[in-house]
């Protein structure tokens, strides 16, 4: 079974919506047809000529990054900026690019939460929640099919409310309807009243979601011409948003912290502002450029503060209530192609991806 550029989209939109991304952003896909089949893919933090050369080289048509390539508007591609080069290659080598950014930092299960991992950090959840729009699906189903139709709802991505899945409300009825001529009714006569034992289902599904989950309920259901509403709920969701909580398995120094992040983040050096002279237990991350969260880490409760591009006066916001640690913006978005890969594999069986050899990190340390 061939796989097109349009199901690799799909498929990294139903872990991190495009809704999700900040206005500034471009995530998306950037370059190359929805429609062309893909070979494989090559998973990269950045789009560098470097990289679009090493996607040439294995073979693939398709280079999925974090970091978007194309991040403000081209007027001109006439090769003078790496980023016009890149385009340029791309285009002649018939190669689709594809980036997740700050859709996938304020996803469930996105690069903050990847971080956590890392860490091997408990109870992980949401540092700045971010209310998502939800909607409400309903519809009705002869009895014996309620469990077919719902299944394939919760697959499509409905009835997910916090950390719970396959969450439902269903009530008994009797549904109407009479066939007109030229129908072909899945039960009932053709001109006649019927009366069917139907169950109703109903579930909430994030806006992002809701078509696909729709078009799921349609495609299950047995009848002719089923009913399948929509509703917009005034209450948003939380559960998603830029960085996370968590707590260490086992209470640890600083020290020991500073280094545990310093090896599992591979770091050439960590700066960090004052220690405070207390054992680490809660820890919250943000990857990426997450000074502006120090406080808010502070009134979680967090012991230590993990993120990067920390300005010289943003330590002091610390004030002497948390250490904050400043890791680098690519060390704590490196294991983005993880997930990338991990999601892939589970949602489109056999499709052929390869990690990026390339180091796109554009900072050194002497």
């Amino acid at each position: 079974m061939s796989v097109k550029v349009k199901d690799v989209c799909r498929a990294l939109e139903e872990l991190a919506p495009l809704a999700l991304q900040e206005s500034y952003d471009n995530a998306g896909l950037l370059c190359g047809d929805a429609e062309m089949e893909v070979k494989s893919a090559l998973l990269a933090i950045d789009v560098t000529e470097d990289v679009v050369d090493e996607a040439i080289s294995k073979g693939c048509n398709m280079i999925i990054s974090h970091h978007p390539l194309i991040f403000r508007g081209l007027k001109k591609i006439t090769g003078k900026s790496y980023v016009e080069r890149c385009v340029i290659k791309a285009i002649k080598n018939d190669m689709a690019i594809y980036s997740s950014h700050t859709n996938l930092d304020k996803a469930v299960g996105g690069v903050s939460f990847k971080m956590a991992e890392k860490l091997g950090l408990k109870d992980v959840g949401v540092l700045c929640a971010e209310p998502e729009a939800l909607c409400q699906i309903v519809t009705f189903v002869p009895q014996d099919y309620a469990e077919k139709v719902a299944n394939a709802m919760f697959a499509a991505g409905g009835g997910c409310v916090g950390g719970y899945d396959g969450c439902s409300y269903r009530v008994e009825g009797v549904g109407t309807f009479r066939a007109g001529e030229g129908c072909n009714p899945f039960v009932g006569e053709l001109g006649e009243m019927h009366y069917e034992k139907e169950t109703r289902i109903e579930m909430v599904v994030r806006e992002a979601d809701a078509e696909k989950v729709r078009q799921a309920a349609m495609s299950a259901h047995p009848y002719e011409e089923p009913v399948v509403d929509v509703y917009a709920l005034l209450q948003k969701s939380k559960t998603s948003g830029l960085g996370v909580v968590g707590i260490l398995e086992k209470p640890m120094s600083e020290i020991d912290a500073l280094k545990l992040i310093k090896e599992k983040f591979k770091c050439a050096d960590v700066r960090f502002s004052p220690l405070l002279g207390r054992e680490v237990r809660k820890i919250a991350l943000c990857g990426g450029s997450g000074a502006e969260f120090i406080t808010l880490a502070m009134s979680k409760g967090a012991d230590m503060y993990v993120t990067a591009d920390c300005k010289y006066h943003e330590f002091f916001n610390a004030e002497g209530k948390i250490l904050v640690a400043d890791i680098g913006h690519f060390e704590s978005e490196q294991f983005t192609k993880e997930i990338f890969k991990a999601y892939l594999s589970e949602k489109i069986p056999n499709f052929v991806t390869y990690y990026s050899e390339v180091n796109t990190n554009p900072i050194n340390h002497l």
